[in-house]
């Protein structure tokens, strides 16, 4: 990628902003974030977004309904869930609905940095194809 990829961190924890803001900036991230769905919704249809980290429980949104409106909204962003609540069915659903990753707080930030490089890649690599198909 040659320009910085941008994040936006969805969580109405604000340490938990605090703490990714500041990982994800040392590593080279542009980040926003929002403090709840609402937020979020706004920002993403405003400014373009390389990825998303979203909070499975916000104050304004049940469950994974920001995730299907991110879906809808911005289909080329990839969305990654965190929750302090996992359960084996709360990643099914999220994962139906558009989620690439589902990660448990708390997390280990080798572990979220890893994943959201490997959720980069395959966004940079799904352009390239895209790109070349529209050439041939």
């Amino acid at each position: 990628m040659g320009e910085r990829a941008k994040i936006l961190v969805v969580d109405d924890d604000e340490s938990i902003r605090k703490v990714l803001t500041t990982i994800l900036e040392e590593e080279g991230y542009v980040v926003d974030t929002a403090k709840n769905a609402k937020e979020a919704i706004k920002k993403s249809k405003s400014k373009f977004y390389n990825l998303a980290l979203i909070d499975i429980r916000l104050p304004d949104m049940a469950r994974v309904k920001l995730l299907t409106k991110m879906c809808d909204t911005t289909p080329e962003m990839r969305r990654i869930i965190i929750t302090g609540y996992p359960t084996l069915q709360n990643a099914i659903e999220a994962l139906n609905k558009g989620a690439h990753a589902y990660i448990m707080k708390p997390f280990n930030i080798d572990t979220i940095l890893k994943i959201i490089k490997k959720q980069l890649k395959k966004q940079e690599e799904r352009e390239y194809s895209q790109k070349k198909v529209r050439v041939h």
